[in-house]
Parts: C-alpha cells; structure tokens; sequence
C-alpha cells in the first residue's frame, strides 16, 4: 500500500476504525495458545529437567545434555571478549548510563514516631532471587539485557537467574556478552513457555525465582500470565509502538524515520503520526514510502504499517495529546515546537521524547531510562521497568502501652462491627494489663511524673460501655451515651 493511504481525519469513520483496531490489537491473542501453554507448563512442574531437554529438541532442534543446560561463566566472559572493541565500549557506555539513571530509583527504608506514642515504618528490601527472560535468535538484543539485568543489580538482588533459547548454531555470543556486562549469575540454555515455567516452579537444575521480567513472544507472554501468583511479573508485554505528535516545524524526514523504526519490530508493532498540519502529513506519507523502499526489514515493516499504521490530521495539538492520552502509547515523541509546554498534557504514557533530537531509538539504547515500557494502552496505570520492580516492602508496627490505651478501644469497636470478637479481646487483654502494670504508684519516684493508669482506666470504661475514643490526648464520650455511664476521670497523658 502507499503510506498516503495511511492519511485519516480525526473523527472520521475511517480514522474511528483504525484507532479502534489499534486499541484491540492483541487483546484476545493470548487466548489461542493459552491450553498448549498449560500443558508444557505442566509437564515441566512434572518432569522437570527431562521435560525442557524435550522441549529443547522440539521446538529448538537442539539435543542437550543436563548438564549442558547451564552456560559457564567462563563462556559468557569469553564471548565478551571475543567483540571487537568498538562493540565492548558501547555496551559498557551503555551499561554506565543505564547504571547511573536507575541508580536514583533506590528508595530507603523509613520510619516515625506518631502522637499515640507508635513508632511506624516501612523496610525496602531487595528481592532474593530474580529471573530474567531473554529472547534468542534474530530476536536477541543486548540492549534489553541491560536493561532487565542492571535494574536488579542496582536494587541489591541476591541473585540474578538468565534463560535464553539456544539455536542450531549454538549460543548467541551477544547475549552471553551482554549477560556478563550486566552482572547475570547464571545462565540457561532455555527459551519459550518452558523457560518460563522452570523459572517459577524449578527444576533440578533451574533454580525457582521470586519474580520473572522480560519480554518475549506469545508463548512466553502467556505462560508468564499463566504462572503469575506463583511468582511475581513485570507485565504481559505485548507488540511494541510509538506515537509521534508533529506539528508544521518538524522535520517529515526525522518523522518518517521514527515512525519505521519502530514498524521494522514486528508486523503487530503500531506507528502513528498526529498532527494539525495537512501538509506535514502528505510530507510524512511520501517520506514513508522512500525510506520503507531501502530498509532491509520493509516486509515486516510495510505490514505493520499496513495493520496499525496511521497518520491521522487533527484540529490542534491540544487534540493531538487528547488522542496520545486515550491510546496511552509505550513511545511518546512530541516533535513540535517548545515541546516541555506540551509536556504537562501527558497524562499517559511509557516514555515521553522532547524534540527531535531525542528519538525512541536513543531511548531504546542509551539514554538511561529504562526502555521495558507498559504497552497496549497499558501506560494508564502501568510504569516503566526500574529499582522498584525489584524490591519488596514491608509494614513496621511498633507499639506500647500508652498507645494502646489511647487507640485500642476504637480498635475493639471496629472488630465487634465486623464480627471479629477474637481480634477485640486480644486487645480488651492488653489493655486490662495497661491497667494492671499501671497502678497508683506509677509515676512516682524520680521518672517522669505522667500515669498512664488515669487514662487506661478512662479507655475501658469507655469502651465498655461502647463510647467513642478518640485518637487525641483525652478520650470523651460519645453524645450518645452523655446520659449514660460516664468515666470518674477525664484522664490525660
């Protein structure tokens, strides 16, 4: 098709049926493979290491030993050193800046000492064990490596678990190399739903881990939402796209660019252009189809664009960032002028590119921020891969007497409205002890002068007879039972 066909006006019926068609993509695709994925699933909780060797001689063509399995480590250090230079250089720069960005994604541990006396926090802790899922073949990039690999590194894991399919050919070097730049403990020679069911169930070789991220194909995708609950996942990824928001200044050329870039991934992948100018429309269309006519991946190109490809004419740029925040894109590019004013109407997006000369593909590399982006409108609510993917947190209570005598009360009426007697009288105990450690000789002596019986007492006597507490320093009664028994004593700390 010519990419002029390509060309549609906001609210259209031809513009209504081609977002549309973009929103649905891949919904219900999952759904095909869903019960073969089961099965292998359930073959390897079965069988174990037998079931991924089969695996491996159906669907790789590759007879394996268990204990070829794993790859040295040696073999991913050697297959560094086997590039030339130039390439082991730009990795490392890579690596270095992806490091350095994710490294101001750590949060710390903390905590606070509240009025009633409690001391409240939260501990960050890193994940023991991660598993990253690292496609094989043409589909092998050691960018995405990187970017799955250093995040957990910064995040302090205890130990980082790689599986990617082996070929024919043997092992993709590139990925052994990228694996050793990233700081991967150990890799398995391993792909498909497979990789992903021994991963979380384990094996006699494959190690069973807290949390699987990475992208990969159906099959992966689906196993990964298959066994979600029996570990933790990054997200159900699916096929990749960018939205470019263009007006008159920008170059056609640099948007046409973009726009293949992303197409060239996958013939599911989507490349939208938005703009008010009609005219830089008709310049994107003709700069589409020269550039698709010498680029070596066009078939898969001219598909996506064919499939999910739209350039579409708009009123105005405010509009345009009306249609970018429905679809909720994983790229966002604002290819217009003064693009930082344009950025406070992003509402949702994976990543957001400021001018043109901050294109999708510098972001997919280098720049630093991750590039393991939410896609398929997922951007809503989802975020980007980072430090926090690979921590867990956890609530700190600490408490004593004086705050159970100020806030246990309220605590025993909210279990007796839910039926939860158990939990009431497990605090009505604490605070009979309140009581009981607290007598008239406390607060005597050369310590503070301040009793905590006065104000114990109060609370029992007004939870028993079902007054309201409050949290602050002195407990009143409720204006229902002001007629009612009253506390001898006001209290107070």
């Amino acid at each position: 098709m010519k990419a002029a066909e390509l060309i549609v006006t906001a609210g259209s019926g031809r513009a209504r049926a081609r977002l549309a068609r973009l929103a649905a993509r891949g919904s219900a695709a999952g759904e095909r493979v869903e019960a073969d994925v089961r099965r292998i699933i359930a073959r390897v909780r079965r069988a174990g290491d037998r079931a991924l060797l089969a695996f491996a001689r159906r669907f790789d063509g590759v007879t394996l030993r268990r204990a070829e399995l794993r790859v040295p480590k040696e073999a991913m250090a050697a297959a560094y050193r086997s590039l030339p230079e130039r390439v082991r250089r730009d990795l490392e720069l890579a690596a270095r800046r992806i490091r350095v960005f994710h490294a101001r994604q750590r949060e710390r541990s903390w905590s606070f000492r509240d009025a009633s006396g409690a001391r409240l926090g939260q501990r960050i802790e890193p994940l023991a064990r991660v598993g990253v899922y690292v496609p094989g073949g043409r589909a092998a990039y050691p960018s995405t490596v990187l970017m799955t690999v250093i995040p957990a590194r910064v995040a302090g894991v205890g130990e980082v678990i790689a599986v990617s399919p082996v070929g024919k050919d043997g092992d993709t070097p590139i990925v052994l190399a990228a694996c050793h730049v990233a700081g991967v403990d150990r890799l398995y020679r391993i792909g498909g739903a497979q990789a992903v069911a021994a991963l979380a169930y384990g094996t006699e070789s494959v190690p069973r881990v807290d949390k699987i991220v990475g992208p990969g194909n159906l099959w992966v995708a689906t196993a990964k939402r298959l066994v979600f609950g029996q570990v933790d996942i990054d997200s159900i990824a699916g096929p990749s796209e960018v939205l470019v928001v263009a007006d008159g200044a920008a170059d056609a050329e640099l948007v046409a660019a973009d726009l293949l870039a992303q197409a060239e991934h996958d013939p599911l992948a989507a490349a939208i252009c938005v703009t008010p100018d009609r005219r830089l429309a008709a310049r994107v269309a003709a700069a589409l189809d020269r550039q698709l006519a010498s680029l070596p991946r066009r078939a898969i190109a001219a598909r996506a664009l064919a499939n999910f490809g739209a350039i579409v004419v708009v009123r105005s740029l405010a509009q345009a960032l009306e249609i970018a925040n429905h679809l909720a894109p994983e790229h966002l590019e604002l290819a217009v002028r003064a693009p930082r004013r344009w950025l406070a109407r992003v509402r949702h997006a994976g990543a957001v590119f400021l001018g043109q000369d901050a294109p999708e593909a510098f972001g997919d590399y280098l720049a630093g921020p991750n590039h393991v982006l939410p896609t398929g409108g997922t951007a809503r609510f989802a975020s980007p891969l980072g430090v926090y993917d690979f921590v867990k947190r956890t609530s700190i209570i600490e408490a004593g007497p004086r705050t159970m005598a100020r806030l246990g009360p309220a605590v025993v009426r909210l279990a007796r409205l839910e039926g939860l007697d158990a939990h009431g009288r497990a605090v009505e105990r604490r605070l009979a002890r309140v009581g009981a450690r607290r007598g008239p000789a406390a607060g005597r002596g050369r310590g503070p002068k301040r009793s905590l019986a006065p104000h114990a007492r109060a609370a029992m006597m007004l939870m028993r007879a079902g007054a309201s507490v409050s949290a602050g320093p002195r407990p009143r009664p409720a204006a229902a039972h002001r007629r009612g028994t009253r506390p001898r004593g006001r209290g107070g700390r």
